[in-house]
């Protein structure tokens, strides 16, 4: 099993280039079957879930060929299966967006039921509810959701709660149905607006994305487009704290500076210095760390995914700090781990984190239990004294591509390890 044994008391110093978003990237890769014509992707991010995506659209009936590691050619011409119930895509979340995808385009959808990290109740009742009211018979058999119409029919949908999910979901559905769709209470993140960008490259007509309410007019046919993916916002904040934690000076370039602002904010608070240019990010943390106060929100608040990655520097600020998460309410299953380490934390009521700073980390070996914890628990390792090993790297490799390779560009000991005896070479090497 692949682990990465770390060294930690290295300052973070450098540059580092960011990839694709990932969240963009999956929603895109499902609405490119929409039209029959060739689709060319670029910016797009080498990971475990945009592979999943890829194999599985190549399991319907469409091609994908990769011109190089980042740009993908896609024809959805050949789809002829409606069914995507392959193994490998019941482990990604994303997976329902080939529902509005193909409801769209193809009036029909059946789709094995998403998974992805485990880090809280995810239900996909705003996607069924906003399908229905297009016009869609929806309904869940055998572990898959079917989605069948006649014909899809614009419709005014307000979402009870603002999903990034749903509404990329309902929107692509949509963007094909007879007449005007109005979606309120539409989530804002960028991916949400980076799909509908690439929706409209296509043909089809997206207004107010970004905003609370979107508007769409139905469209018959789509066509083909280049496209490239925005910048990932969570891997340039994941960068960004390791700065922090690691009391490093890291630019963060291939970004958009606006989409980080939140975290930015968070940083000057702590006590970092923050340097923004037109597509870099400079984090310098030359003065100890602060305690402050966070709750994860929608956007343009904090991310809740960038919620274990604050903790981890929070638990090496000055004084105490409360941590509330109010997107997922299972989000703080990492503390045990982090507390293996030395950390002073105590979780209450499942969604808030109280903690009280301590001076250093210590190594030790811990498991990653979903994506964004993952990566915290790497860069808490990284300012810890003396060597830790993480396990369950899976998680870490769905969202990151080449996070250690990144990391050693910056001065980080860090190997990507498969055996007692590379992990033993590694401590006698960096001992």
């Amino acid at each position: 099993m692949e682990q990465y044994a770390i060294k930690g008391g290295n300052p973070l110093v450098g540059e580092v280039e960011i990839g694709g978003a990932k969240n963009a990237a999956l929603a895109i890769l499902a609405a490119s079957i929409m039209t029959d014509e060739t689709v060319l992707i670029e910016n797009m991010p080498d990971i475990r879930d945009t592979n999943v995506m890829m194999h599985a659209i190549e399991s319907i009936g469409g091609s994908v060929e990769k011109l190089d590691r980042h740009t993908v050619k896609i024809s959805g011409k050949s789809v002829r299966n409606m069914a995507i119930e392959d193994d490998s895509v019941k482990k990604i979340r994303a997976s329902y967006y080939f529902l509005g995808a193909m409801l769209g385009k193809y009036k029909r959808a059946q789709v094995t039921l998403p998974g992805g990290c485990n880090i809280g109740l995810r239900p996909i009742d705003q996607h069924i509810k906003g399908f229905r009211a297009l016009g869609a018979d929806v309904r869940i058999e055998h572990g898959l959701v079917i989605a069948e119409a006649a014909h899809l029919h614009g419709s005014h949908i307000y979402m009870d709660v603002s999903s990034v999910g749903a509404t990329i979901d309902v929107m692509m559905a949509a963007v094909m149905a007879d007449g005007q769709t109005i979606i309120e209470n539409a989530a804002k993140e960028p991916h949400v607006v980076d799909v509908a960008n690439f929706l409209n490259s296509l043909g089809a007509v997206i207004k107010g994305a970004g905003t609370d309410v979107i508007r769409i007019r139905g469209v018959r046919r789509l066509h083909g487009t280049e496209y490239a993916i925005i910048p990932d916002q969570i891997e340039a904040g994941t960068f960004m704290f390791a700065a922090a934690v690691t009391k490093g000076d890291v630019t963060v370039k291939n970004v958009i500076p606006k989409h980080l602002e939140s975290i930015s904010a968070k940083l000057n608070e702590i006590g970092c210095e923050v340097e923004e240019s037109d597509d870099a990010v400079r984090v310098v943390a030359a003065k100890p760390l602060t305690h402050t106060h966070v709750k994860t929100l929608p956007y343009p608040g904090f991310p809740t995914d960038m919620q274990p990655q604050i903790t981890v520097a929070l638990g090496l600020s000055r004084g105490t700090s409360i941590v509330t998460e109010s997107v997922f309410e299972n989000r703080f299953k990492y503390v045990d781990e982090l507390t293996r380490m030395g950390a002073s934390i105590k979780v209450e009521g499942g969604n808030t984190a109280i903690i009280d700073g301590v001076n250093r980390y210590t190594g030790a070996s811990v498991s990653a239990p979903d994506l964004r914890a993952g990566a915290a628990l790497v860069i808490a390792a990284l300012s810890a004294e003396g060597i830790s090993v993480i396990d369950d790297i899976k998680f870490i490799e769905r969202g990151y591509e080449d996070f250690h390779i990144k990391l050693k560009s910056l001065g980080a000991q860090i190997e990507k390890v498969d055996s007692e005896r590379e992990l033993q070479k590694f401590r006698l090497k960096t001992g």
